[in-house]
């Protein structure tokens, strides 16, 4: 069980042209309605790839900001939750204790653990590090996002109460090694697909064991020209 801040941000133009993001969340102090697609206030920039259902609320752990800390020095958008465009931040839950598939009560709402984050280049610009997605990919410290199955009021403070965990010996740290460090052994994929993947978790297991090769990122990790 862990306690949580709750935090939404509105949608405000990127630093590349044509670009518009929602990464930026500050810290809610009243009650927020969670739905189906999220928390009541907040947005994001880009639909094609960012929210909806399986996407619904982005979790990251405040544990990791330490190893950022150490690694980009103190930067004050590492200072307080929010950095990484996270709708809920804990102290002592992490990729490495959370499992795919865990449900959650927070308030009156009960959450799904989806997937995996992919983080994209809009990190790249939120901490002027050109490399940020892709550090953040490497380094497992991805988040996760939740999917909604019972819509509640929750707010700061609150509960994060683990109800059921149906898949225990999938961990999302062990999940993320499986899709971020490119594996191709079947050994290892095929267990995964009797996994409740998303969509496109799925596609891209059954792609690497298809074709015996991985998928391309850097569109995802770069991001489009500055210019």
């Amino acid at each position: 069980m862990s306690t949580v801040v709750l935090l939404t941000g509105t949608v405000r133009p990127c630093t590349r042209p044509g670009s518009r993001s929602g990464i930026a969340k500050t810290p809610r102090g009243d009650k927020v309605w969670i739905s189906p697609i999220g928390l009541e206030g907040d947005e994001q920039g880009d639909l094609r790839v960012h929210g909806g259902p399986d996407k619904a609320v982005h979790h990251y752990a405040f544990d990791h900001y330490a190893a950022w800390r150490d690694e980009l020095g103190a930067l004050p958008l590492l200072e307080t939750p929010g950095a990484f465009g996270e709708n809920i931040s804990t102290h002592g839950l992490t990729e490495a204790e959370v499992c795919l598939g865990d449900r959650y009560a927070l308030g009156g709402a009960l959450l799904e653990v989806s997937q995996n984050r992919q983080p994209c280049w809009k990190l790249n610009d939120r901490f002027g590090v050109a490399d940020m997605a892709r550090r953040v990919q490497d380094s497992g410290r991805s988040g996760w996002y939740y999917r909604v199955l019972r819509p509640g009021l929750a707010q700061a403070g609150d509960a994060l109460r683990l109800t059921e965990r149906p898949h225990p010996d999938w961990s999302l740290h062990r999940l993320g090694i499986l899709l971020f460090r490119r594996v191709l052994d079947p050994a290892q994929l095929e267990p995964a697909l009797t996994l409740p993947l998303v969509p496109s978790h799925r596609k891209l297991v059954e792609h690497r064991l298809r074709l015996c090769a991985v998928e391309d990122w850097e569109k995802r990790l770069a991001g489009p020209p500055r210019s």
